[in-house]
């Protein structure tokens, strides 16, 4: 769908329906802002050995921000937002409990073992309403955390991966593309572009499309607004955050992942690093930002605590006032 013209963002579609079975191209390789990388990055990467941090920057790991705690009460009109770690919200909007991407493993495929443990336990989460998933990388479709859920428990998914969800037995799967939305419980679901990509095996690289989710709840009262969350999964930075928000004005929470950047040569298209986090939370027009993805899993060269460090200095540096950079410790919940 193209902008309307003067610039003005188009209306939203009309919601799918949910659970609607839908055929897809064989690839979104199309979809892709940037090359994937070749033959000559990955040698270059292997010569380097840069993929993982070195002895001091694990020094960190004794530090990295973990304070669990019960999950507060979300009273009717308010939301609620909990970091699990990672990519992983527990997220209470308008009247539901949605998980995003959840890993709940302790380990995924080719990574060391978490650095820390998740911050809500399997057991103290309240009946899960509905899943979202950004995309089908291991770190943020996590088939063993997926396996504890209910099988008619809804899952929002992106264009081409429903077909996995429900050979694993679930029975309401919602796959959308791009700008495409559903609703459930009074709750819309929209679907939106990410700088990223997809890959699970080694013959289904683009096979299914990634993004993120923008949820949108009534508001609390006749005279109220629309009360919107933007959880952007795994993206690096890029033009898609100004027509986001164009689309979607008035999101009050942006979940942003800042870790996973380093080296820049191999990672900058897919990975935003903090200052690119804070850019992208100014051209969404999200009044707040709560950073995600670093600090659970080792996935690149960084040291494991530079994203909290530099994300804080990026805030302030940009003019922003620190009471709306939400830097949860893990287990960290905030209502508002």
């Amino acid at each position: 769908m193209a902008p309307a013209p003067g610039g003005h963002a188009p209306a939203p579609s009309a919601p799918r329906p949910l659970g609607e079975v839908r055929s897809w191209p064989r690839s979104f390789a199309d979809r892709l802002t940037t090359p994937l990388p070749g033959i000559r990055a990955y040698a270059r990467l292997a010569r380097e050995g840069a993929f993982r941090p070195g002895p001091d920057g694990l020094r960190g790991i004794p530090d990295l921000p973990y304070a669990p705690a019960p999950l507060p009460a979300a009273a009717p009109g308010t939301l609620c937002a909990t970091w699990a770690g990672h990519a992983s919200w527990v997220l209470r909007v308008g009247g539901l409990t949605v998980l995003t991407d959840p890993v709940w493993s302790r380990r995924i495929l080719g990574t060391p073992a978490r650095m820390t443990p998740v911050g809500v336990r399997w057991e103290e989460l309240p009946p899960v309403d509905a899943v979202v998933i950004s995309h089908n990388h291991y770190d943020h479709l996590d088939a063993p955390t997926l396996k504890r859920l209910p099988r008619h428990t809804p899952l929002f998914v992106p264009a081409g991966l429903a077909r996995w969800c429900r050979r694993r037995g679930f029975t309401r799967v919602t796959e959308l593309d791009w700008w495409e939305s559903a609703e459930l419980g009074g709750v819309r679901f929209d679907f939106v572009p990410a700088h990223h990509w997809s890959k699970r095996s080694l013959l289904d690289t683009c096979r299914s499309l990634w993004g993120g989710w923008v949820l949108t709840a009534p508001p609390a009262g006749a005279a109220g607004t629309p009360r919107k969350v933007y959880f952007a999964g795994d993206t690096g930075y890029g033009h898609w955050f100004g027509e986001i928000g164009r689309r979607h004005p008035g999101i009050e929470l942006a979940l942003l992942p800042i870790g996973a950047y380093a080296p820049r040569w191999w990672l900058g298209d897919v990975h935003a690093d903090p200052e690119e986090a804070v850019r992208a939370c100014i051209d969404v027009g999200a009044r707040r930002m709560a950073p995600m993805h670093w600090g659970t899993f080792v996935l690149s060269a960084e040291p494991v605590m530079e994203p909290l460090h530099r994300v804080r200095e990026a805030w302030v540096r940009a003019g922003l006032s620190r009471e709306d950079l939400w830097d949860l410790p893990i287990g960290g919940s905030r209502a508002w």
